[in-house]
């Protein structure tokens, strides 16, 4: 029995470990981080957004817009993250807007962050709609958020298209955010995407990395099913896809690797009834 007991143990520590070093895990910066509840309660609270007149899109028929990931800014370095001002500005794109899946920095340094806005607002000259990532929370990181970003699960409407940001910073939607879901998708009348940093599920079952409840998993494919186009995740650092109930869930690569630097992102292009996914790289 002992030596079950020793088994179990050595495990939930590998587990541990396995988590701790799958996402350039920072202790102290996590013991500073903050709960899921009091962020909800601010989701009327727009600076960022609000002061670029970006609550609202204007979108036709044809259009495209990118999907980035965990680009981890740290004292200054973006990783070539203005990189993408080439790809907004080419024509052929027609790129009209921009999601950044959290993981917007490394540690939640308020200059990082800083840094990040000024790179959104002045160098891509298209709306930048950021996601909270759990590396944006740690040090007191939600207290610079509300500060110079605000809500961190907000609805954007584009006419026939609604982009719905969920905060899964904390590896949880909780039962809160997923009802706000639920009613949001009552109101909606043409497109929709989602957009979250926490994967609902990885390649491996048993990878600690995926959002931690199986039931809440299973209630969100639940709630889009048929009425979604696609849902946008982070957080693992790689490039994969389902397709559950007429809905296509992509985890996209990071643009900033722990190990190299990937510079990856989504394109998607909307041609009509017709949406291409692509993986780039630049």
């Amino acid at each position: 029995m002992v030596k079950t007991y020793k088994k179990i143990g050595l495990l939930i520590i590998l587990s541990v470990v396995i988590f701790l070093v799958g996402c350039s895990y920072d202790f102290l910066g996590f013991l500073a981080s903050s709960d899921l509840g009091g962020r909800l309660k601010e989701r009327d609270n727009f600076t960022f957004l609000a002061g670029n007149n970006w609550r609202t899109l204007e979108l036709g028929a044809d259009y495209s817009f990118i999907v980035v990931t965990d680009i981890h800014i740290q004292n200054g370095e973006t990783y070539g993250f203005e990189g993408l001002k080439a790809v907004i500005k080419d024509s052929v794109n027609n790129v009209k807007f921009l999601v950044v899946l959290g993981d917007i920095t490394q540690n939640g340094s308020r200059s990082d962050l800083e840094l990040f806005i000024d790179i959104a607002v002045n160098r891509f000259g298209v709306p930048c709609y950021p996601v909270i990532g759990n590396h944006d929370l740690y040090s007191g990181g939600w207290q610079v958020w509300r500060e110079l970003i605000g809500s961190t699960n907000y609805r954007i409407d584009g006419g026939s298209v609604t982009l719905l940001i969920m905060d899964s910073a904390n590896l949880f939607l909780g039962k809160k955010q997923m009802n706000w879901l639920e009613g949001e998708l009552r109101s909606t009348t043409g497109r929709v995407f989602v957009f979250t940093h926490a994967n609902l599920f990885t390649t491996n079952i048993e990878d600690p990395q995926q959002m931690t409840n199986i039931d809440e998993r299973a209630r969100v494919t639940s709630i889009l099913r048929d009425k979604c186009e696609a849902m946008f995740m982070g957080h693992v650092h790689e490039w994969y896809t389902n397709d559950i109930g007429n809905v296509k869930y992509i985890t996209v690569d990071a643009y900033h690797a722990a190990v190299n630097t990937n510079k990856s992102y989504c394109l998607v292009r909307v041609r009509g009834n017709n949406i291409q996914y692509e993986y780039k790289r630049l």
